[in-house]
């Protein structure tokens, strides 16, 4: 019989419930998604080297950027990630950026070295050059580097820091 009475035991401990249970409460200041279209997304094919290294960055993305809400992307890569709109996006393993070269003014921004591109005047492109993996971020040139600074922070804590090569 103690058997019946370690399963009952475990039932209400582990998963049972009375119906008397309260709801559970969610914080309203939790941010959501932003309710705003499907924004697709091109992205190059993903490499073992990506499968690799990106799952820790994406799991550590914010919600919320520099005041904007992340919003659902459309992508062949699970490594695709956006936020508000008009969308600054990350993608985790691009390809070597275009003119990266020897010569190339790298800025350091809390422990993240980032090639800018900002002949679209549209949109300035940061290509982080020192982890395993590229990883670009496209922001709308009416926004400051803050989402840049945010970002270096979590890139830098859970991609591997390793000397940019710009060679091709």
């Amino acid at each position: 019989m103690p058997v019946v009475v370690a399963v009952v035991v475990l039932v209400n401990v582990l998963g049972g419930s009375s119906g008397d249970d309260p709801p559970a409460r969610v914080d309203a200041s939790t941010p959501q998604r932003a309710e705003l279209p499907v924004l697709p997304l091109e992205v190059p094919p993903v490499t073992p080297e990506a499968d690799a290294s990106c799952p820790a960055l994406m799991e550590q993305l914010p919600l919320e950027l520099a005041g904007e809400q992340s919003r659902r992307v459309r992508s062949d890569s699970p490594f695709a990630y956006a936020w508000g709109d008009p969308a600054v996006t990350l993608i985790c393993g691009v390809d070597r950026p275009a003119g990266f070269a020897p010569d190339s003014a790298l800025y350091q921004i809390n422990g993240v070295f980032w090639l800018v591109d900002d002949s679209d005047p549209d949109t300035t492109v940061w290509t982080a050059v020192d982890r395993p993996v590229y990883v670009e971020l496209r922001v709308p040139a009416t926004i400051d580097s803050g989402p840049a600074t945010v970002l270096s922070t979590t890139i830098a804590a859970t991609l591997a820091y390793q000397e940019p090569d710009p060679s091709p």
